[in-house]
């Protein structure tokens, strides 16, 4: 990898966040995310308009909260800021209604986020982990030593799709169905995932027929401990509307899978971009925990959350109107130089790296996180007893989205200890 190249890519985007007038900075274009020079541009309205209005953006009028206070702040009044009618700044399915959770108020969100939460609770992830260590082990072990190959599809999505059909009881040998689908949902359509809405469309409808088949059977059988069969037997989600089941079973797909792959793929790269933090970690595997919540921190796999005003409120002297769209700039929130140090550098034992923004805050903070550190913390115990180190060997290469913060290819060698 040469760090130099991506120095001068950030200097030059340094230099034009700037040198042009701040009303003209567009934070939500998608080439920003996928050509990793998004820092400046959010590091200029954090210093000069942490509150800020882009009225002629790429997806229309919204506003901007950059800093991590405001961002904290927003994300805990529920009564100013609603999560309906969705999280985002582009409809997922244009001239559709898509319901699901986490884009509820109450009470609604907590009647149905408590049909699937016993999913990550402590008991179950304990005897999920000789699962996901047996599996980590598999990986790790069938990787071409002394041969190049893509960390992404080999360990970062095969890991996480293995075991969102564990959380599903998904049949396991299509479980890439479900990396496709969270692909499709999470792609615009100038990412060339699909080649039109259409296609997208017909994709999702086919993810909806197959779980309504899946949940079919859950339904005529006793309860059980996973995401479907929760879902089929609590009186606040067996009942649901064909949209509202395929927006929820995408919240929780595309939750259990990009967030936790791309975490994988960007603390690879972060130990590569800063090899003196993987020589700590060489020295003293204990700090594994606390580097798992730094690499979220650094990477910060889900850039945004939208909220929409339910009423005129002023935020740090902005007055910002009733149905007003709110994004709360996570990715921004985690580099804040007021909260962390020293901010885009990866510090594995950074002393208040827990307090990262990547779940959230409030009831909408992310169900799945403990799932998530539990298959990071496993994957790099098992990653330091067989490899001196996981080298990137070529450049990464980036999701084209504003919303998931991903990778496509990441091109890696293995060195034996």
């Amino acid at each position: 990898m040469n760090a130099t190249d991506h120095d001068l890519t950030l200097s030059q985007a340094r230099e034009h966040a700037y040198s042009i007038p701040l009303e003209h900075i567009d934070v939500s274009h998608w080439n920003l995310f996928r050509d990793d020079t998004l820092w400046p541009y959010f590091e200029r309205l954090r210093r000069e308009k942490p509150v800020h209005f882009h009225e002629h953006s790429k997806v229309g009028p919204f506003w901007s909260v950059t800093a991590y206070d405001l961002i904290k702040a927003i994300d805990m009044d529920h009564g100013s800021f609603s999560s309906e009618p969705t999280i985002g700044l582009d409809d997922l399915l244009p001239g559709e209604s898509l319901p699901m959770f986490i884009a509820m108020d109450q009470p609604k969100h907590n009647e149905q986020r408590r049909a699937v939460a016993p999913v990550a609770a402590p008991r179950n992830l304990a005897s999920l982990e000789p699962t996901i260590r047996r599996r980590v082990i598999d990986i790790l072990e069938g990787l071409p030593v002394g041969e190049t190959f893509n960390w992404v599809d080999r360990v970062s999505i095969e890991l996480t799709t293995q075991m969102l059909a564990t959380l599903f009881d998904f049949p396991f040998d299509e479980r890439r169905k479900l990396t496709r689908w969270s692909d499709v949902a999470t792609s615009p359509i100038k990412a060339g995932l699909v080649e039109s809405h259409e296609q997208r469309l017909e994709e999702l409808f086919e993810c909806l027929s197959y779980f309504k088949t899946l949940r079919q059977a859950r339904e005529s059988s006793p309860p059980g401990a996973d995401l479907l069969s929760m879902l089929a037997h609590d009186p606040a989600t067996r009942n649901m509307p064909d949209m509202e089941f395929l927006g929820n079973l995408l919240l929780l797909i595309v939750g259990g899978n990009d967030t936790t792959r791309n975490s994988i793929s960007g603390g690879v790269l972060a130990l590569n971009r800063f090899p003196d933090q993987y020589e700590r970690l060489r020295l003293d595997p204990s700090i594994i925990p606390n580097m798992i919540a730094e690499i979220i921190r650094w990477q910060t796999p889900l850039a945004y959350m939208r909220r929409t005003a339910t009423r005129d409120v002023e935020v740090n002297g902005q007055q910002i109107r009733e149905g007003d769209r709110v994004v709360m700039w996570y990715v921004s929130g985690n580099r804040d130089e007021s909260v962390f140090e020293d901010a885009d550098r990866l510090i594995i034992d950074r002393s208040n790296a827990r307090q990262h923004l990547s779940f959230g805050f409030g009831i909408h903070r992310c169900m799945g996180n403990r799932v998530a550190e539990l298959q990071l913390r496993v994957l790099w115990e098992e990653i330091g007893k067989r490899f001196h180190m996981i080298e990137v060997v070529g450049e990464p290469e980036r999701s084209l989205s504003n919303l998931i913060r991903g990778y496509t290819k990441l091109p890696v060698q293995v060195h034996p200890r």
